[in-house]
């Protein structure tokens, strides 16, 4: 075994296994994979084997679309058989809103480039010859499911990438992993110790073990998961007989089943409702090619209804049940990335479902480590989405949560109850006696919308119990004056005699002068968007103290921090901090709402005082607040950041003041509503690491001649010069009683030529609003667009400037 390697790769199943080809694919070949085993000796060995494209965030379907398309590669390379069988397959629903969601997945698949098509349960039944169509409503033909050899798939992997340079350890047992004072890697195993630049756990059962190594506690755990295969049935050999064809795959969400062929009989999994985890807190070293004691009883529910909907099952015999452990995070998506304060260790785990996404994952961080960025927008896999909140007892509610729900469906306005409440704010019991609705954010509890005693969310499609009541929460904001609690934000404190310098680095707008406030954009190396912000100059006015403040989206904090912390200087002359709910945070808009600050604070708040964009700390009431003159909503508005101590004074002293004006508070749904009539984004939705500022409509706000070389400078002069892809652009649709979500596809010509990131209904303007991306060639067209939702399409009209206050007087007045 080598004692010096550029990238050691811990864990040899197929995620392990896939980023050691693509590294050295990609020509890091100095790297070494170690497992402490046979390869496979986790969770593949015993996987079901099946591939698809079907994810519920369109990126990490492009992903798994990649990963299908790999296995013909790495078949040729390495020599070795992957069994991959592309049989095509059905997506099944029992029920109207099931058909609803397939709806959309058909509409997804169009700019996704993946050939799906709506189909009638008569047409399922004449491709699936097994499944009794009177049980259906509808179904979704999907051309590239399938299914493989989990274990030739692995080592086709490996035996590629030892081809191509790399290294595979066998029987080698990582023990430790200590970090030298020089930045690299010890890795000390039963074999000798291996000193490396770079590490990967892709530890599969055992990440949580080898990630402890490190200090790092992961949010993942395994679960029971059974699946069993018939003996041979009659139907299936006529089937083939007569075809020449394997029976295809079928998913049946409302039945919680998968099917697919095996050998001459079937293969039958299900998500069962009444689960259980496995080895809860450490796996034990020794557990290997073993299997668990199956348990018939747990998965009957499901059986039956298998047994109703596939009627063939009922005249066979069962010849195995497999039971074994699959990793799962909490939201069922993999963990992949670099960790933030342990520079070189990255993770690459939770990846349950491996032979759909192994590949897309491998690819992923094998950029992102060579390149510096994963080349793709996978948000939705990015370790950096959990925090500390994460724990072992939150990851055990809410992985077992998703495991049961992984074929329900996820209506848009359904919130989980799993692990909540976990993180609330001071004023959380005095919100929730006026009635809010609870939505989470980044572990903390966030107020929705406010519903009257014995009004709930009835979970839809379509629009649903809390559309008056939103309406109710806009007219307030709009008429007179209303507030939010905006704890969930992000915010940030950076300080020190550098800090000027750095953030005129790292974000791409102009400085702020003391007391002022702006928006920034802040950007990676190849221009694109990695942050928006609002950034605010405390420093006092003639003072070379440096001290700032930058609010930004909360999902996002660990993402950021691990950035801001990467490009920090050396010298230590920046510090920041991320605050937390170390500071939360009130927001108040309307037209009346000058009036009404002005009777709690004894500064000035006058316009000519207190502009536009203005920060400055004054009391609210007896708290001491940090004040910026600045709204979400587009009205006239204030933000305020108050000490977690100070927040319910702050809220009664506001609620006080407010009630000759008819105060009403307002939730997120409301808040989204009104930005959508300023045509306002939002991060992770429209400002994301895959669009330009000049795309995203936010090179205004970039300073491009500022003398700071700003990070990402070069590129986005290039695209401001090139002109970039795509444009951000706002539409209303002509819409039934649905509105967008976000990823609907946006027709043009009779052709799909963008996308929706989100939308909904604006109250105050009636009127159904979607944004998305557009081909720059038809950014600037009025007319003859539409927007496909529920599967039907539904005429567009492009709205150029905002539906609500288009001259910005009133947020300026």
């Amino acid at each position: 075994m080598k004692s010096h390697a550029k990238v050691v790769v811990i864990g040899g199943g197929v995620v392990g296994c896939s980023v050691l080809f693509h590294l050295a694919r990609h020509g890091w070949t100095d790297v070494v994979l170690l497992e402490r085993d046979e390869l496979t000796s986790g969770s593949t060995w015993h996987a079901a084997g099946g591939m698809h494209t079907i994810n519920g965030d369109p990126n990490v379907a492009k992903l798994q679309k990649y990963t299908i398309s790999l296995y013909k590669e790495i078949e040729e390379l390495s020599g070795q058989a992957t069994g991959v069988h592309l049989t095509g397959g059905v997506l099944l629903a029992a029920t109207e809103a099931r058909l609803d969601w397939l709806r959309g997945v058909v509409a997804k698949g169009r700019y996704l480039g993946i050939d799906l098509e709506e189909i009638s349960p008569n047409e399922a039944a004449e491709l699936m010859p097994l499944l009794d169509p009177k049980q259906f409503v509808g179904a979704v033909r999907n051309k590239e499911d399938g299914h493989l050899d989990p274990s030739g798939v692995t080592h086709a992997y490996a035996k590629a990438a030892r081809k191509l340079g790399a290294d595979v350890e066998r029987f080698t047992k990582v023990e430790d992993i200590v970090r030298r004072p020089d930045g690299m890697w010890r890795v000390i195993t039963n074999k000798g110790e291996v000193v490396a630049e770079h590490v990967v756990n892709a530890g599969g059962l055992w990440a949580r073990e080898v990630g402890r190594m490190v200090g790092l506690e992961l949010p993942v755990l395994a679960m029971e998961h059974m699946y069993l295969i018939t003996e041979d049935m009659p139907e299936v050999a006529a089937w083939n007989a007569k075809t020449g064809t394997e029976i295809i795959h079928a998913v049946d969400f409302d039945g919680e089943l998968y099917l697919r062929q095996e050998r001459g009989g079937m293969l039958m999994g299900t998500y069962e409702k009444a689960n259980k985890p496995w080895s809860e807190f450490q796996t034990p070293w020794n557990f290997g090619h073993e299997l668990l004691e199956p348990d018939i009883d747990r998965i009957a529910p499901s059986l039956e209804v298998g047994f109703r909907h596939f009627p063939a099952f009922q005249n066979t015999g069962i010849k195995q049940i497999i039971n074994g452990p699959f990793t799962f995070a909490p939201d069922g998506n993999p963990l992949v990335g670099p960790v933030r304060g342990l520079p070189g260790f990255w993770v690459a785990c939770g990846v349950m479902a491996g032979f759909s996404q192994g590949g897309g994952v491998g690819l992923a961080l094998s950029n992102w480590m060579i390149e510096g960025d994963p080349g793709a927008d996978i948000w939705a896999m990015d370790v950096s989405r959990y925090g500390d909140w994460a724990t072992m007892a939150y990851t055990n509610a809410k992985v077992r949560e998703n495991y049961s729900r992984r074929f329900s469906i996820r209506f848009p306005n359904e919130e989980l109850p799993a692990g909540r409440p976990l993180k609330t704010t001071p004023v959380y019991d005095l919100l929730s006696a006026r009635g809010a609705q609870w939505g989470v954010s980044y572990g903390l509890e966030v107020p929705l919308w406010y519903a009257p005693e014995g009004v709930k969310d009835e979970f839809s499609w379509r629009r649903s119990s809390d559309f008056s009541h939103v309406a109710r929460e806009v007219a307030s904001v709009r008429g007179s004056v209303g507030l939010a609690e905006i704890s969930n934000f992000a915010k940030y404190k950076v300080t020190g005699e550098g800090a000027a310098t750095w953030l005129d680095r790292i974000l791409a707008c102009k400085l702020p002068k003391p007391g002022r406030m702006t928006l920034a954009p802040m950007l990676k190396e190849d221009g694109r968007l990695i942050g928006d912000f609002t950034l605010a100059n405390l420093g006092a006015p003639n003072s070379n103290r440096g001290e700032w403040f930058i609010a930004g989206s909360g999902l996002a904090e660990q993402y950021h921090m691990r950035w801001f912390e990467a490009h920090l200087p050396a010298d230590g002359s920046v510090r920041i901090e991320a605050l937390g709910q170390k500071l939360t945070g009130l927001a108040i808009a309307g037209p009346k709402v000058r009036e009404m600050l002005a009777k709690v604070t004894r500064a000035d708040v006058s316009n000519s005082v207190f502009p536009f964009m203005a920060v400055a700390k004054m009391d609210i009431g007896m708290a001491p607040c940090l004040v910026g003159r600045v709204s979400y909503t587009g009205d006239l508005g204030y933000e305020m950041w108050v000490a977690p101590e100070y927040q319910r004074a702050a809220f009664q002293a506001l609620m006080a003041a407010g009630e000759e004006f008819g105060i009403g508070l307002f939730g997120s749904r409301a808040l989204n509503a009104l930005r959508l009539e300023k045509n306002y984004g939002s991060w992770a939705r429209e400002y994301r690491p895959i669009y330009g500022p000049l795309e995203a409509g936010l090179d205004r706000f970039v300073a491009y001649g500022k003398e700071a070389d700003f990070i990402g400078k070069q590129a986005a002069l290039a695209e401001r010069k090139q002109g970039g892809r795509l444009r951000l652009r706002t539409f209303i649709v002509e819409a039934d009683d649905a509105d967008v979500i976000g990823d609907e596809p946006i027709w043009f010509d009779g052709a799909v030529r963008g996308w929706v990131t989100s939308g909904g209904y604006a109250h105050h303007s009636k009127k159904s609003v979607a944004i998305g991306y557009v081909a720059k060639e038809i950014a600037d067209e009025s007319d003859g667009f539409e927007i496909e939702l529920l599967g039907k399409r539904h005429a567009a009209r492009m709205q150029p400037v905002p539906l609500f206050d288009a001259n910005f007087e009133r947020m300026r007045a």
